[in-house]
């Protein structure tokens, strides 16, 4: 579905991605994983289109969209949960959900608002607040919803559970748990390997902007000194 094959990237004059190589199947759920500074939210910046590449190519469920503005990846078929959430702090949860609705093309079934609020009842009693309202686990689960509700192929979260109480952690990875169980595509971004190795298909280690490692749960759970060498603080 996701093809990234020698991405580099830069802010100015500082070069951060050093050919930067990884491919998610359909139906697959997949890690970035890495210390900070490492060239993760880069990479997600430049497969989203807002920041463009300096040379590689990003295919994308047979599109080229390396380069393409951000609306064009998002009509692709990518939804992002941005870090920090990001949510639009003077509408109302249930505005934030809608205006980001988009019918699902090709075969399954359409997120709609009813099936988002089903998923994260804990925003039922929140429909009419703001979102500068909401507390950080509610603007997080408001966050996945809204990228949801855009019927993505490829589902991307940067930084799902930073800053969030461990209930609220907990919450998303149930949530993470069903949509793999639902056969949702997910690229996601966080520091609990724990969490991760129970829920992702594979992995992939950032250091200083390629990947350097590549395999599934079982092999990176096994390896400890792996972890403690790319992972470890």
């Amino acid at each position: 579905m996701l093809e990234v094959r020698g991405l580099n990237a830069s802010y100015g004059d500082s070069q951060v991605l050093f050919g930067m190589d990884f491919a998610i199947g359909a139906g697959e759920v997949a890690t970035l994983l890495g210390r900070n500074g490492m060239g993760k939210t880069t990479t997600i910046r430049a497969l989203m289109g807002i920041l463009r590449p300096d040379a590689g190519r990003i295919m994308f469920d047979g599109l080229g969209i390396h380069g393409l503005p951000s609306h064009k990846v998002a009509q692709a078929g990518i939804g992002l949960v941005p870090e920090g959430r990001q949510i639009f702090p003077n509408l109302s949860v249930r505005e934030n959900l809608v205006a980001t609705a988009r019918p699902r093309e090709g075969e399954g079934e359409s997120w709609t608002f009813d099936k988002v609020i089903d998923l994260f009842p804990g925003l039922t009693p929140r429909l009419e607040s703001a979102g500068n309202q909401l507390s950080g686990g509610e603007q997080q689960m408001l966050a996945v919803g809204r990228a949801l509700m855009t019927n993505p192929k490829l589902l991307v979260l940067d930084e799902a559970t930073e800053g969030l109480a461990p209930l609220v952690r907990q919450e998303i990875w149930s949530c993470l748990s069903d949509l793999k169980t639902a056969k949702q595509s997910i690229l996601v971004i966080d520091k609990n390997v724990a969490a991760l190795t129970r829920i992702a298909d594979r992995h992939h280690i950032v250091e200083k902007g390629r990947v350097v490692w590549n395999g599934t749960s079982d092999e990176l759970r096994a390896d400890k000194a792996l972890q403690e060498r790319y992972l470890g603080v």
